[in-house]
């Protein structure tokens, strides 16, 4: 039907184009920006992803340069370590030709000024951006909280951290050549702990620390009974020698509290039937100096002492030939190991056939030597450093103590380590040692005692002692040389210790090129593992977001077909129209 009010036929084909340039604007759009997903109304959920993914390549981008950074000085760090290696050969070598006589030693020193200089310069010169990694000025070169520094690695995204830049840390103890407080890899190593407050003593022949105290000591047991035989001594039925020998008696001098020990006492008698047991064939008749050790060996088995005869060299001053010492004889302490006292004595002696040199004697305690005093100096802990020391008093087994820098400032209430007087040194042992009967106080600001309480340990003699052992420290041995102080001239006879210095120190140093070696390396697989992430995130937001061109393209070119056909219809529709009003007119 045919209306002159509603061209429905022309209203079709309005909406029909309308429709057409609608899709066709979102086409074109398409195609000129390359994406399906341009904005949100496109696609909500892969328009958010897109985005904050194409934030997370831009900063992944920002961590590719940042590493390239990294590796700039890790490669200038690197080349100068390479060429102090060089130089140190040089100057090894220089050390080996001084080595031969008639060499003017004062020319290769200054051969050997001239490459310090070197190594100065390379060692000042290796900086990138203001960082050096190889001339530090670090306050503490081994603590772990300065002697950090970091290179960016990656840029990660979890569920946990959210967004994070990852770090690299690099130990520039490990690296630097020069610090300004000591400590690098061609200076000498301050953390010395020397005497560590006097428990021990430098070796004077090596210049190497002693594992024992200065003053360990160990109690001393009374000296022999001296004999000298006279004789021969003939023993008819009915003769004896007698007499009593008392060994480990307590001594009071030694300040311990009554009551007092007496000892423990043997009735000896040598008679005709112990000479005819000792010597069946000598009818009683002692007639040597040997003959009577033999005879007393035999009455004083379990008395707690024996017999000894002495030797010296012949002629005198060497030292391989031995000859015995004719008509001398001792008798010698062995005790009672589970006595306290340390001491022999004979008394009541009595002879029918002459004394043979026996006799009584005073009693001899020995020496007790349960005290002792450390010749304190002050001594700092570092980081990482671990001091481990045995201690033993008397016949004990040793305990072993340990203590590092964490322990001394938590005892002392300090925070770098230090053990700075007397007083500390005290508190320190006593908290590690930490026993009724010992006894350790500061006698003054350089000296520290250590004993044992008279009350507690009553061991004397031989049988006491107080004495620390086995120390070590575990950074041990340390460099104490420093490069720029080696002079041949000045010093000629320390030849041998500055070639063995340099070949240590150029071990050092190989071992540093070798940790920058490892950094450059897992620098150089982060950036190119950067490089294909960026890659591959790109990639998977144009799978989201990009228009597919062939197929854009061809929708294209359909809707402009369409448009010009809803074009047409639309005329077409109009000019029914106006045929209808022809009639009319």
């Amino acid at each position: 039907m045919a209306s002159i009010r509603i061209n429905s036929s022309a209203l079709a084909a309005l909406q029909t184009l309308r429709s057409l340039n609608s899709s066709l604007a979102n086409i074109q759009a398409r195609v000129g920006s390359g994406m399906r997903v341009a904005v949100a109304a496109d696609n909500a959920a892969y328009w958010s992803i897109s985005t904050t993914m194409r934030s997370d390549n831009m900063a992944v981008s920002a961590v590719s340069d940042a590493l390239g950074l990294g590796a700039a000085k890790v490669d200038v760090a690197y080349a100068g370590m390479t060429d102090v290696i060089d130089v140190l050969s040089e100057f090894k070598a220089r050390l080996v030709a001084a080595e031969e006589d008639g060499v003017d030693k004062a020319m290769i020193q200054v051969e050997l000024d001239q490459l310090k200089e070197q190594v100065q310069s390379i060692a000042t010169s290796a900086s990138f951006s203001g960082v050096n990694w190889l001339n530090t000025e670090i306050d503490d070169i081994y603590d772990n909280t300065l002697n950090r520094t970091s290179v960016v690695s990656s840029f990660t995204r979890d569920e946990s951290d959210g967004v994070s830049v990852k770090r690299m840390d690099v130990d520039l103890s490990r690296i630097s050549l020069f610090n300004s407080t000591g400590g690098g890899l061609l200076q000498a190593d301050p953390r010395d702990l020397g005497t560590l407050g006097g428990l021990r003593f430098p070796l004077v022949s090596t210049g190497s620390m002693s594992t024992y105290s200065a003053d360990n000591t160990s109690g001393t047991a009374p000296g022999p009974i001296g004999i000298t035989f006279s004789g021969p001594l003939t023993f008819a039925v009915g003769d004896a020698i007698s007499f009593d020998l008392t060994v480990d008696a307590d001594n009071p001098a030694d300040g311990i509290d009554p009551p007092y020990f007496p000892g423990q006492t043997t009735h000896i008698v040598i008679d005709r039937a112990t000479v005819d047991a000792v010597l069946p064939s000598a009818s009683g008749v002692i007639s040597t100096y040997k003959e009577y050790a033999a005879v007393l060996n035999h009455v004083l088995s379990g008395a707690g002492a024996m017999v000894q005869t002495y030797w010296e060299y012949d002629p005198p001053g060497q030292t391989t030939t031995k000859v015995d010492v004719p008509d001398l004889i001792g008798i010698v302490y062995l005790g009672n190991s589970s006595l306290d006292g340390s001491s022999i004595q004979i008394s009541g002696f009595t002879s029918s056939v002459g004394s043979g040199g026996l006799g009584d004697t005073a009693i001899d305690y020995g020496v007790r030597r349960s005290s002792m005093t450390l010749d304190f100096e002050p001594f700092r802990v570092y980081e990482n450093v671990i001091v481990t020391f045995g201690f033993r008093i008397d016949r004990e087994s040793t305990g072993t103590f340990s203590f590092d820098k964490a322990y001394v400032n938590s005892l002392l209430g300090v925070e770098d380590g230090m053990v700075a007087t007397s007083d500390d040194m005290a508190t320190l042992l006593n908290s590690l040692i930490n026993r009724p009967e010992v006894i350790i106080e500061a006698i003054d600001g350089s000296t520290v005692s250590v004993r044992t309480d008279p009350a507690i340990d009553r061991k004397s003699g031989s049988k006491s002692h107080i004495g620390f052992s086995g120390i070590n420290v575990n950074i041990e041995p340390l460099p104490k040389m420093n490069f720029l102080d080696i002079d041949i001239e000045q010093s000629p006879n320390e030849l041998d210790n500055y070639i063995a210095y340099i070949d240590a120190a150029a071990g050092r140093l190989v071992d540093a090129a070798a940790v920058l070696g490892s950094i450059g390396k897992r620098i150089d697989m982060q950036s190119e593992f950067a490089n294909k992430l960026m890659h591959t995130i790109d990639k998977g937001i144009g799978r989201l977001v990009d228009a597919d061109m062939n197929e854009e393209s061809t929708r294209l070119k359909a809707l402009q077909t369409q448009q010009q056909l809803a074009i047409q219809s639309l005329q077409i529709a109009n000019s029914n129209a106006e045929n209808i009003i022809q009639l009319f007119r």
